[in-house]
């Protein structure tokens, strides 16, 4: 029996995960399954206990869920709805652990998952780890941060999150985050893939450490390179500029359609 492809499109992934040069130990988790075209990258929350502990939960639950059960890669609508069903089990999972384990109690952790359907991508996130696309000399960010500082910008209290910061406004205070509640809002889309694309998931300790526009000059610099220079590029960057939490990235880039791959 030949096996069918897992997209339309030649796939490269990268991942990256570092303590960084502050923090006592690394309370990220990152999971990437090429296999079964998963990405999933999880940030422990800063100072709640066992942060280690839910990000990594995170991680293994939802790659666990893809091992056992097909991923309808020919409907996008479905593969949305089942990466929200792989986060809310990981959710209740973390908040019954934080209930029942000793050292546990309060942990949480954000995740950001991307999963590969034939020519396109459903993804789903809670919290302010970030998935961006970088297309055609486009870096935009398809998720949208579920954190105090973006609500006061989007409320209109603030014009930019610059004029928040100066206010006094800290970056890093969560609206929300798996394993806070028995159910959370979990934001989730479908976005369709282009040859040339390329996506970066990653924790907020790539994003505090390194601007925007500095992370969309590294990945146009990628061209012909191979991911990994630029995952190592990017956790150097963010070490050099001060390192002040883990940093964690993977990365998806889509290569040429595939000539005699179809849809059917």
């Amino acid at each position: 029996m030949t096996a069918h492809p897992l997209s339309a499109f030649e796939l490269e992934f990268a991942w990256r995960t570092d303590q960084g040069r502050v923090r006592k130990r690394n309370e990220d988790a990152v999971a990437v399954h090429p296999e079964c075209g998963l990405v999933v990258v999880a940030d422990g929350v800063g100072g709640a206990s066992a942060g280690d502990v839910a990000s990594r939960l995170a991680a293994d639950t939802i790659a666990e869920r893809y091992q056992r059960r097909t991923l309808p890669r020919r409907d996008p609508e479905k593969a949305r709805l089942f990466v929200e069903a792989a986060v809310e089990e990981a959710n209740i999972g973390i908040w019954r652990q934080s209930k029942e384990r000793t050292g546990c109690t309060g942990m949480g952790t954000t995740v950001v998952v991307g999963s590969i359907g034939w020519d396109w991508m459903a993804f789903a996130h809670v919290g302010d780890s970030r998935i961006y696309r970088l297309r055609e000399g486009l870096f935009e960010q398809l998720s949208r941060d579920h954190s105090f500082i973006q609500e006061v910008i989007d409320q209109g209290f603030f014009a930019s999150r610059e004029d928040a910061k100066r206010y006094g406004i800290g970056e890093n205070i969560l609206t929300r985050a798996l394993g806070s509640s028995p159910a959370v809002g979990i934001a989730s889309d479908v976005t369709e893939l282009a040859s040339g694309d390329l996506y970066l998931f990653c924790t907020d300790g790539l994003t505090g450490m390194i601007p925007d526009d500095w992370l969309r000059q590294v990945l146009m610099a990628v061209a012909g390179n191979s991911l990994d220079s630029a995952a190592d590029a990017l956790i150097r960057m963010a070490n050099e500029r001060g390192g002040n939490d883990n940093i964690t990235l993977a990365m998806i880039r889509v290569g040429e359609r595939l000539v005699a791959a179809s849809g059917g």
